[in-house]
């Protein structure tokens, strides 16, 4: 069994998700790990991690919509926490909606992601940020 251990970080726009398929495939590739489990984490309270589809921006859009509806920005005595301003609370909330790590099998060298599966990272601050995620890989060889 072997254990591989990387950090990645990812530049945002603002608010919005962010794929990160690409990268973590060619991470994972490059591992020689046959067989395994490979963990995603986020390392922020503001931020989170999806796996969703990623043929029709479509869906990102709506997810976002969704989102803005489920949790409106502050302002105006909305929410007790308002440090960093009114996006600051419901990025928490988001965050505590969704996830802040993933684990996904790995079979013959790739993770096991449907045909319209990519992995994102979930900025969930309107201001663009630098996000740090932190990949980790344990397996074998595979099968023989």
């Amino acid at each position: 069994m072997e254990q591989r251990l990387r950090s990645l970080t990812v530049a945002t726009r603002g608010r919005g998700l962010v794929e990160v398929t690409g990268e973590v495939l060619g991470w994972v590739a490059d591992q020689g790990v046959g067989t395994g489990l490979l963990t995603v984490w986020c390392r922020h309270t503001s931020a989170s991690l999806l796996v969703q589809e990623n043929a029709s921006p479509e869906v990102r859009a709506d997810l976002e919509d969704f989102f803005r509806r489920l949790v409106p920005d502050g302002g105006g005595g909305r929410y007790r926490h308002e440090d960093e301003g009114p996006d600051d609370m419901p990025a928490h909330i988001r965050a505590a909606l969704t996830q802040t790590q993933l684990s996904i099998p790995v079979q013959g060298g790739r993770p096991v992601l449907g045909t319209w599966q990519g992995i994102y990272l979930y900025e969930h601050r309107t201001r663009p940020h630098r996000r740090e995620l932190v990949l980790h890989l344990i397996g074998g060889p595979g099968p023989r």
